[in-house]
């Protein structure tokens, strides 16, 4: 640890004074240091959750819960599953009648082979100004951003308008049943006067082109719907001729469903988002073609004519459904009886009964298809003053920035939460240099986040919770 602590030394050194800053800001080196310390510290815990229970959070939670005791936090841990662990504690802010604030983020990360990375994914390895490892972006920073930035109010003696509600979640990169489903379904006391939260995949740099830095809020998320598909047919020798082939009933559902061209649909939420896209590229956004057919043609137009911003809105104007995985048969010469395959569907809000009825049209007679796990989607107001609030805390230190919101393709725990009422929001904000393929790097090999991005990060974070929230 001594020679990446040297590295924290030297990046702080170059450290200049944060555009916007304000003087009463608790974030001192102490908190710059910290959030990298952290970082580093949390991915070097090895969280990997490799589904159907299959992990063990409670060393993160551990380290988490003592770094929040250290400085007079109050943390609960939780488990339903042994060593599937989370945390939560409550920071009383200074107006008891104000709604309060989750902030939430989860522990578990997804596998890393190591073979296949430039480093050590669970090294934690602060090398040229960047941390690396499985979490940097995934979330253990925006976990050790929030770490780093209530100790330092606890130092300061800062206390936000607002209740702020920390947790720190297990299973969010699985079902969410030992993580934020548990929460929700059994300890919703804890998240008492809660109306609305943040976590991951929102407020970093999108560099559009051209020096545009976009900064995406989300606002939305596509519903979850994992599908197990199963066609049943006449069991038989392989050599002889069967109409009622299961394998080949399968496999023309799932070819069916893999070129199924999927309406546009817009929610409210990616209207906006296409809107001030438009505007920031001086193009016109023609949006209201009630025919769905003109309406494709004009939203495919639109994406076409916002170059590489189209990325943030493209995989959401539409439903979707991929086919992922197949089994059947357990010889060559033998046709079974049965096979089955899954698809990974996501659902726009308010799309749901046409994902239905088109699956069933789809399928046809001779495969059923069921849930295999499904979650509802999202949205979240993008006019309120929170949504503005986190606008103006980002463009307080990033006068370049251009905020816009967005729909998430795929979900968070806020998924969970919205079961108590919680409106989500996708507010982990990192400033980012061109060229760093952020989304990327979600799941993807290398992942990694620049020391100066957690810098901005923690600032933008503790002036939105701490004066700006609510």
């Amino acid at each position: 640890m001594a020679e990446q602590m040297i590295d924290v030394e030297d990046a702080l050194a170059g450290e200049r004074p944060a555009p916007g800053i304000r003087q009463d800001s608790a974030v001192d080196a102490q908190v710059l240091d910290e959030v990298v310390r952290f970082t580093s510290e949390l991915i070097r815990i090895d969280t990997t959750n490799r589904g159907n229970g299959d992990c063990l959070e409670r060393p993160a939670a551990e380290y988490v819960a003592e770094r929040l005791s250290e400085a007079g936090i109050e943390p609960t841990l939780l488990e339903r599953s042994p060593g599937r662990t989370n945390v939560v504690a409550r920071i009383e802010g200074s107006d008891p009648g104000a709604d309060a604030l989750l902030v939430h983020g989860h522990l578990d990360v997804v596998p890393a082979a190591p073979h296949d990375w430039s480093v050590h994914p669970f090294s934690g390895e602060i090398r040229d100004g960047v941390v690396w490892g499985r979490g940097a972006i995934d979330m253990k920073n925006m976990d050790a951003m929030v770490l780093a930035a209530v100790r330092a109010w606890a130092r300061a003696g800062v206390r936000p308008r607002r209740d702020i509600v920390l947790a720190f979640t297990a299973d969010e990169e699985a079902s969410a049943e030992d993580g934020s489903g548990f929460l929700a379904d059994e300890h919703p006391g804890l998240f008492e006067g809660c109306t609305e939260g943040i976590s991951e995949s929102g407020a970093f740099t999108f560099h559009a082109g051209e020096g545009m830095q976009l900064y995406p809020i989300a606002a939305g998320e596509r519903g979850t719907a994992w599908l197990k598909l199963t066609a049943t047919g006449t069991a038989g020798h392989g050599s002889k001729v069967n109409g009622a082939n299961a394998v080949s009933r399968l496999a023309a559902a799932i070819a069916r469903i893999g070129a199924h061209e999927w309406p546009v649909r817009l929610t409210p939420t990616v209207r906006a988002a296409l809107r001030e896209l438009a505007t920031l590229h001086g193009v016109e956004a023609r949006l209201d073609a009630a025919d769905t057919h003109d309406l494709a043609r004009d939203v495919d137009a639109l994406l076409a004519a916002l170059g590489p911003a189209a990325d943030l809105v493209a995989p959401t104007v539409r439903n979707s459904a991929n086919p992922t995985m197949l089994d059947a048969g357990y010889k060559v010469n033998v046709i079974p009886g049965s096979a089955t395959a899954f698809v990974d569907g996501r659902v726009l809000p308010g799309g749901e009964e046409e994902f239905r009825t088109t699956l069933d049209r789809l399928t046809g007679p001779h495969v059923e298809w069921e849930f295999h796990h499904g979650e509802v989607a999202l949205q979240a107001p993008v006019d309120g003053p929170t949504y503005a609030a986190m606008r103006a805390s980002i463009e307080r230190f990033d006068p370049q920035a251009k905020v816009v919101p967005y729909c998430m393709s795929g979900g968070t725990d806020a998924k969970q939460f919205s079961r108590l009422g919680i409106k989500g929001y996708g507010f982990s904000p990192l400033k980012l240099p061109e060229g760093f393929d952020y989304q990327a790097l979600f799941h993807g090999v290398d992942e990694r986040v620049p020391v100066e991005a957690l810098h901005f990060g923690v600032r933008v974070l503790d002036d939105f919770l701490v004066h700006s929230a609510g």
